[in-house]
This record gives structure tokens, C-alpha cells and sequence, in this order.
């Protein structure tokens, strides 16, 4: 039997509506920089494009345009567009990370399933979760 290659997760792409919009949201939330963007290309509306932010803990962020963008609801509700996959992100005082992430334009999700975590949306509507 072979052995297994060797695999090396280093970064997640977004998908968003204005991904280098989100990608200053995410750099502000994060306190990183964005490091990389590419403006639309002939033809794409003005907010397409793509861009990354990298640095500190965890794996590079990668936004790239989605033209069929269609805002996750959570939680899910039968018919409608679910997330797939979020963000969950340490923090070590979670209410003055609540704040901060509303500060830096996020908003409380009105439902919170725990009390050690607190699940928000970035501003394209990609639910995110704050824990201890």
C-alpha cells in the first residue's frame, strides 16, 4: 500500500458578492492586512474581483467574486440557501470580541444555540462564530 502524500491545508476561499469589500472586513476583524487583490476584469461589474488577507494565526483568506450570490440563511430553513461551511474563530473574552466584530461591521445573529459561543454575520451574510 502506498503511503499517504503529504497534504497541507493553507488557505479557504469566500465566496461573496464584493469580495474585496469583505476582505477589509475580515482584515479589520482579524487585525491583519490585506495583501493581495485584483480589480474586475473587463466585462465584470466594479465589485467583482478577488482579494486575500494572510498573516497571524491560521490559514490564509482567500474572497473571490461570485456573480450568482445568494445570502445563506442560519439558521437553515427548508427551501432555502444554507451555509455550507463558516468561520469559527478563538477569541479570549467574547463579549469584548462580540463588540469588536459588531464595530468592525458585523452583525449578532438573533439566535445564539450556546452560551460560550456567539454566532454573527460578516457583512455579505456568511454566518461566523465567536467561542471560548
Amino acid at each position: 500500500m502506498d503511503a499517504q502524500p503529504r497534504l497541507t491545508l493553507t488557505s479557504v476561499t469566500v465566496t461573496a458578492p464584493a469580495p474585496r469589500e469583505l476582505a477589509r472586513f475580515y482584515a479589520r476583524l482579524l487585525g491583519r492586512e490585506v495583501t493581495a487583490e485584483e480589480f474586475a476584469r473587463a466585462g465584470e461589474p466594479p465589485e467583482a474581483g478577488w482579494a486575500q488577507i494572510r498573516g497571524g494565526d491560521g490559514p490564509t483568506l482567500n474572497f473571490e467574486y461570485e456573480a450568482q450570490w445568494t445570502e445563506p440563511r442560519w439558521p437553515s430553513r427548508p427551501g432555502g440557501q444554507h451555509a455550507t461551511q463558516h468561520l469559527d474563530i478563538y477569541v479570549d473574552e467574547l463579549e469584548a470580541a462580540v463588540r469588536h466584530a459588531v464595530d468592525a461591521g458585523a452583525r449578532l445573529a438573533e439566535f445564539q444555540p450556546q452560551h460560550d459561543v456567539r454566532v454573527l454575520f460578516d457583512p455579505a451574510g456568511h454566518p461566523f462564530c465567536l467561542f471560548t
